[in-house]
């Protein structure tokens, strides 16, 4: 069942900051895409999806190393602007899709993608199910996302501070979460990799703060959190502002059996 509150939401929230997207140091850095395609090795004569594209960033990166690539995002103005930021690459053609109801006939891809989106789709298990679907046999499926420690009230705070800076936030998995989800649907972990991400507070906060209140509330929040917290998310405040912070993002490669 889909929850259409929460993606109206999603549609409501990432429509109007879409250029922030694009531009987002986080979601643009060449070096990290560079090492997700070493992770992924996709076929150069294959046919990829990059789901919930966002600035198109990943399908820029899929397309000088596969034969044709679909871009999908279920934000009309977010695959708009992705677009227009890829307009000098002639292999990619652009859908509005649903995640977790992908409009797609089943094995239609040699690789499919997901990158730093899977905390908003209210279903992540019927999204995973989707992915491995629309895999050709031997396909691979590269997920990145944000994740939670194991311990619970870490996690449920991570997961209050994203949805307080931001309300189209569904919920952050645990690694262990994501193990499942993607073996009950028939996918085989390849390679995987945990990495620990510096968010520097303005500009993450920025491209979804809707005005100075709510940016000066998330910052209070932080500081108000205990020691445990600080010390597992990596939060620097100096002069009595927080200057970052630090999230959990992991990759993995699987392959449809």
């Amino acid at each position: 069942m889909s929850d259409p509150d929460t993606k109206d939401r999603v549609v409501a929230q990432f429509g109007p900051r879409a250029e922030a997207y694009v531009t987002s140091r986080t979601h643009a850095d060449p070096e990290v895409l560079q090492q997700l395609m070493e992770q992924l090795e996709p076929a150069p004569k294959g046919i990829a999806l990059d789901i919930a594209t966002g600035g198109g960033h990943v399908a820029a990166a899929l397309a000088p190393r596969v034969r044709h690539v679909v871009a999908s995002d279920m934000t009309p103005a977010m695959l708009a602007t992705a677009r227009t930021h890829l307009h000098d690459l002639d292999n990619v053609t652009y859908v509005v899709a649903d995640a977790e109801h992908l409009p797609f006939l089943d094995a239609s891809f040699e690789a499919v993608t997901c990158r730093i989106a899977a905390h908003h789709f209210p279903h992540p298990e019927q999204f995973v199910r989707e992915a491995a679907r629309v895999l050709r046999p031997g396909g691979r499926f590269l997920l990145v996302d944000n994740v939670v420690p194991a311990d619970r009230t870490l996690a449920d705070d991570f997961n209050e501070l994203e949805l307080l800076r931001d309300d189209s936030h569904v919920r952050c998995a645990s690694v262990e979460e994501w193990k499942v989800w993607l073996t009950e649907s028939g996918l085989s972990i390849q390679r995987e990799r945990l990495r620990h991400k510096t968010l520097m507070f303005t500009p993450w906060m920025s491209r979804m703060a809707r005005d100075d209140l709510h940016a000066a509330t998330v910052e209070t929040w932080i500081k108000d959190r205990d020691t445990s917290f600080h010390q597992c998310f990596g939060v620097r405040i100096e002069n009595g502002r927080v200057e970052s912070l630090t999230a959990m993002e992991w990759s993995v490669v699987c392959e449809r059996r």
